[in-house]
């Protein structure tokens, strides 16, 4: 009897494919709510327009290719790429930004490869950097955070992102764009003299990190993915920074707990990385990947001309995956690593 030849990563138990989505997806609650206290209702509208807009652009892909729409949109994995999207994007980005990267990542970086299973990149990482360098501008105002009862409301929001032209916000630089931009201040008089600077990281920035990390510390109990790949890249984003931190000089790339608690960090962790279709699939293969990710996370907010790196270093690997995956495939039972038989 023939023995069917199917290619890894293999699902076992109980958890199916819109079973794994559905848990990212509640997984991502305590991070949006982080946001929307922090940011406003920018957010929550980023993700709900975004959702249309994926559904429609999966809906149009699958007539165009010929295949069941209720099979392929009951998978949810085009709400989750809206999702991850919308989270990246800054709050109240105009509608039309939204679509735009939402069109970009379903059509051109999912169907354009086959669909779910077949997409070498990551589908909201891709594009997001479509977004980021075609729009730099629109894609790095982000609103400065306050509370909830200083924010925009839901009526400012929903101006904000359907008619962008009447509505007057105001933007203020990342506390990643503040490290890399300074080059006359010690971290001591940085942090005296920059608001948005919170205790270790950024005002508001530090409880979005740790309520990602929450959600992704409830998608690891639920072995949705294992340890290995997250928990490497933060391991070697954490090693970097601790060799180049020369104790708070106005050249300083900024301490380990600055880096693990700014930006998209524990998003890019325990969301982004863990993709279980672009990331490397062995476990060998995912700790490399996992911390050549994390290296070059830190020395592109250090050294390149973006403040946040989280992208650029996963689309990177992503298309380094296949040869890791080479090099790094387990031992055959009953042979050796050379190939022959013990």
């Amino acid at each position: 009897m023939g023995l069917l030849r199917i290619t890894s990563p293999h699902a076992h138990g109980p958890l199916s494919t819109s079973r794994v989505m559905q848990y990212v997806l509640l997984a991502t609650v305590p991070g949006v709510i982080a946001l929307t206290h922090f940011f406003g209702f920018g957010t929550l509208i980023n993700i709900a327009w975004a959702c249309v807009v994926a559904l429609g652009c999966e809906s149009l892909a699958l007539v165009l290719r010929r295949r069941p729409l209720g099979f392929y949109l009951k998978d949810c994995s085009a709400l989750v790429t809206a999702t991850l999207l919308a989270i990246a994007m800054p709050p109240y980005s105009p509608w039309w930004l939204i679509a735009v990267g939402i069109a970009c990542a379903i059509l051109l970086a999912k169907h354009l490869y086959g669909g779910l299973g077949y997409n070498p990149f990551n589908p909201a990482m891709a594009g997001y950097v479509i977004l980021l360098i075609s729009f730099p501008v629109q894609m790095t105002s982000w609103s400065g955070p306050r509370g909830l009862s200083e924010v925009p409301g839901l009526l400012e929001a929903l101006q904000a992102c359907f008619h962008p032209g009447a509505f007057d916000g105001v933007t203020m630089a990342t506390p990643l764009d503040i490290m890399r931009q300074n080059d006359s201040l010690l971290m001591e008089d940085l942090w005296a003299r920059t608001p948005q600077l919170g205790r270790w990281a950024g005002l508001g920035w530090e409880w979005v990190n740790l309520a990602f990390l929450a959600g992704g510390a409830w998608l690891l109990y639920q072995r949705v993915f294992t340890w290995h790949a997250p928990l490497a890249m933060l391991a070697s984003l954490s090693l970097m920074a601790a060799l180049f931190y020369d104790g708070g000089s106005s050249a300083s790339g900024g301490s380990p707990l600055f880096h693990l608690l700014s930006g998209a960090t524990m998003f890019g962790a325990f969301f982004i990385v863990t993709d279980p279709v672009t990331s490397a699939v062995s476990v060998r293969g995912r700790l490399i990947y996992g911390a050549m990710i994390g290296a070059l996370v830190y020395t592109i907010r250090v050294r390149g001309n973006y403040p946040d790196a989280v992208a650029f270093a996963v689309l990177i690997m992503n298309l380094a995956a296949p040869l890791i995956d080479n090099y790094t495939q387990p031992r055959t039972y009953g042979h050796h690593r050379s190939g022959g038989e013990q």
